[in-house]
């Protein structure tokens, strides 16, 4: 048995994004996919006095948008130091500040970036590395393509091998469940829901903030907040 989840990349994504990658055996980023603006590709949002806050990464956009996750470029640098300016003045009395610091501050100020794409993958992977997530990540441009979106999904999943494929539960509007039993592979449903809550700064509780509110306030602990990290 082998379980794939393919879903495209997100700037410092949510805890669940990461239970998903934990969950499954292979984790492939569709990032040959359009990118979409307003969407979780190039921000996301963290916690602060006032609420929660979006950050986003400017990126250049040809004309009405016609790209590629993979092909859209950052647009300037200059974001990053706002960015990290941003999350040390809302973070740095959370418990774990240093810990987590020392992973992302030389991504945020030592490093210039490009594409957005490399840049998810990037924080992706340090996320994982510290939650000791092992799972293989790929991207789908190391497969070949076909047509059709379930069909696609289906396509990819047995090119990786894998007997079971695990998606968010969005996904249920546009999935072809027979497409994937055609090809022998069973299709899960992946639950967002029931996740305990954890000491957050700045008053009401949040759950759909950035994974590094969770890192910054829990650190190694954060384990214990989530469904699969941790449970191989």
């Amino acid at each position: 048995m082998k379980k794939v989840a393919i879903l495209q990349s997100n700037y410092i994504p949510w805890k669940g994004y990461f239970d998903i990658i934990a969950a499954v055996d292979e984790f492939i980023l569709y990032d040959d996919m359009q990118y979409t603006r307003r969407d979780w590709r190039n921000r996301n949002q963290i916690k602060t006095p006032q609420g929660s806050q979006w950050i986003t990464v400017p990126v250049k956009v040809k004309g009405k948008y016609h790209q590629t996750i993979r092909d859209t470029e950052i647009d300037g640098n200059e974001w990053q130091k706002i960015h990290w300016r941003t999350i040390t003045q809302n973070y740095s009395r959370a418990a774990n500040f240093s810990q987590i610091s020392a992973i992302l501050e030389p991504i945020y100020l030592q490093q210039e970036h490009t594409h957005l794409s490399r840049l998810n993958r990037q924080l992706i992977e340090a996320v994982c590395s510290y939650l000791e997530i092992t799972t293989k990540i790929s991207h789908s441009w190391d497969y070949t393509q076909i047509d059709g979106k379930s069909e696609r999904l289906a396509d990819l999943c047995a090119q990786a091998g894998g007997t079971e494929y695990i998606s968010g539960p969005a996904a249920k509007d546009y999935i072809e469940e027979d497409v994937f039993s055609e090809r022998g592979i069973s299709l899960g449903w992946f639950d967002y829901s029931a996740y305990p809550e954890y000491q957050q700064l700045w008053g009401e509780f949040t759950h759909g903030v950035s994974i590094i509110d969770l890192l910054f306030n829990c650190g190694k602990s954060a384990a214990h907040y989530m469904k699969y990290v941790g449970r191989k």
